[in-house]
């Protein structure tokens, strides 16, 4: 076993339904991949190519723990999105057989301090202390994609406080995964235990202390927190 100088952090995994843990390695965030909510935040969509942020391991809250509102913001904001799980590693993917690297799906919530992103978009500045932060990155757990189907037909869904804020459909998606998968291997070598956060519908909105939010996608396990 190697020695370190200091402690190593742990792993960070992610429940498989019916499997052991899947190791989290990097997040990929899909910007503006739903027209309605670029229209919302006052942007247009980028149909040339995708483009991408990232979140790190750490900012990862399981499904079912609490949130901690986060430091020096006042606008906390919910994202519900779809998370695609990869299995298989993965450099210049061709879109038609994108798909064969596709461990499986499941629900998360990309949290956001708007007014930190907003202020660095007005500098044009990069986002991090707006996306990448503690706990920023909600996961439910993952459900093994079982075939090639199609998922697109399937409903995304977020509540708070069991009102609904954000309905949509994957279909909605302005990539769709497969092109999301081809368009990033050719940027990164996609490594198993990687994860793509796919983009969110129209709806999002602040969140404050008591807030219970609960996502959904189809049959998948849901994402789900309360804002503390």
């Amino acid at each position: 076993m190697t020695k370190t100088v200091l402690p190593a952090r742990p792993f960070v995994c992610l429940p498989v339904q019916g499997h052991a843990d899947l190791p989290v390695g990097r997040i990929f965030c899909v910007g503006r991949n739903y027209a309605d909510h670029a229209a919302e935040m006052g942007d247009t969509v980028d149909r040339e190519a995708p483009f991408y942020f990232t979140k790190s391991a750490q900012s990862v809250l399981l499904s079912g723990h609490n949130m901690p509102y986060p430091p020096r913001t006042n606008d906390l904001q919910h994202e519900m999105e779809l998370v695609v799980a990869i299995g298989t590693q993965a450099k210049d993917v061709p879109a038609a057989i994108a798909m064969s690297v596709v461990f499986g799906y499941g629900c998360g919530l990309d949290m956001t301090r708007r007014d930190l992103q907003a202020a660095s978009k007005a500098k044009r500045r990069p986002w991090d202390t707006g996306k990448d932060f503690d706990n920023s990155a909600i996961l439910g757990p993952i459900s093994r994609k079982t075939s090639d189907e199609d998922i697109a037909d399937l409903e995304i869904k977020l509540t708070v406080n069991g009102e609904v804020r954000q309905d949509a459909h994957l279909s909605d998606m302005v990539w769709s995964i497969p092109e999301i998968i081809a368009d990033l291997s050719t940027l990164y070598t996609l490594h198993p235990g990687d994860l793509i956060m796919t983009g969110t519908p129209a709806g999002v909105g602040p969140v404050v202390q008591g807030d219970v939010l609960r996502g959904t996608i189809g049959d998948f396990a849901p994402v789900e927190t309360q804002i503390i």
